[in-house]
């Protein structure tokens, strides 16, 4: 059984900066850095989350209360500060896609060693490498070094490797872009067949509609804190009222 449980979890961010070499040789150039020493930011704040198999949770709020750091601590990317999470199922995170490559490396290289990350094994990765190169259209391009990519292509080789990993949790970032227009309309067909494979879905979106006609629970966050939890018809109402006033 798939599960995502998250008992009391803070995440503390600490926005000290070390000094660069650059502070040293051009005096005052992080004068205004001064401002955020010894600052912390509280990205989230006591997160009390109970994710069960079969549920599709959208995540709603204002930029900045959090969302997309919720994503990137159930997919481990960050660990929580306090409390307690724990993650059963293999997840797939539709999101930030610009990051995790080796830059000298080639496309296939970088295709073989994001699948290792997002949990596949060798011999599973290795037999998904052609559909993969289907999937991006990259053709030769794969040959090459990633640091000559395109954002568009580099993207293009990140999703289409994220969505060839069949998951148990999927995590959504409805803000992505799947790189240009004539890549859109099968990407988001890849997406859609995920979400209805996927055991759990954990959306994070911008649209209220989206929220109530994909999702069957639905958290409205503010301040890295969960202000409603529960059907996304109601807290999304709840949301739009808040935001309205």
């Amino acid at each position: 059984m798939s599960r995502v449980l998250l008992e009391h979890v803070d995440l503390v961010f600490n926005v000290n900066r070390e000094k660069r070499i650059k502070d040293i040789i051009i005096p005052g150039s992080n004068r205004f850095s001064d401002f955020n020493k010894g600052k912390t930011v509280h990205a989230l704040n006591d997160i009390c989350l109970d994710i069960k198999e079969g549920e599709r949770l959208a995540v709603v709020g204002h930029n900045g209360a959090g969302k997309s750091t919720l994503l990137r601590l159930i997919s481990n990317i960050y660990h929580p500060t306090s409390g307690r999470m724990t993650v059963d199922g293999r997840i797939s995170g539709l999101f930030e896609f610009s990051t995790g490559f080796e830059m000298e490396q080639s496309g296939w290289d970088n295709i073989y060693l994001r699948g290792l990350m997002l949990g596949e094994t060798p011999e599973g990765i290795l037999g998904k490498m052609g559909e993969i190169a289907e999937f991006c259209e990259l053709g030769s391009f794969l040959n090459m070094p990633v640091k000559y990519y395109s954002s568009g292509m580099l993207i293009r080789l990140a999703f289409s490797v994220s969505t060839a990993i069949h998951p148990d949790i999927l995590l959504l970032d409805e803000a992505l872009a799947a790189g240009d227009a004539a890549f859109i309309q099968k990407a988001q067909d890849r997406m859609k067949q995920l979400m209805e494979e996927s055991r759990i879905l954990v959306l994070v979106t911008h649209s209220m509609d989206t929220a109530i006609s994909l999702c069957n629970r639905c958290i409205w966050l503010d301040k890295g804190r969960v202000v409603k939890d529960g059907d996304p018809k109601k807290v999304t109402e709840s949301y739009i009222g808040y935001i309205s006033k």
